[in-house]
């Protein structure tokens, strides 16, 4: 599928994400650029694609981790839980 980059499998997804990452907030930008915060059906077709771009990219960083895609999501939740259970949700830092 793709070659390492310096010996590491999960460079290459990870960089590609933030390209992707950077399509997506770009195509954001245009909707209030250019269309005065509308999306029409194109536009969200456009987000959607870019989307499914990111989606790919951070189900091959899981795999890289030998990760399911469902332990990172159920992780990610249990941290928010915990967050909002100590009224930590607002803020910055991961070890809130």
């Amino acid at each position: 599928m793709y070659d390492p980059i310096g010996g590491s499998k999960f460079l290459y997804p990870v960089l590609g994400l933030a390209g992707e990452s950077g399509e997506l907030l770009n195509k954001v930008k245009k909707i209030f650029r250019d269309k005065a915060g509308k999306i029409d059906a194109e536009t969200k077709e456009s987000v959607i694609s870019e989307l499914g771009d990111v989606l790919w990219y951070v189900a091959q960083i899981a795999t890289e981790f030998e990760t399911p895609l469902a332990d990172v999501a159920k992780c990610n939740l249990e941290k928010l839980k915990s967050r909002a259970h100590r009224g930590k949700i607002g803020g910055e830092g991961d070890k809130r």
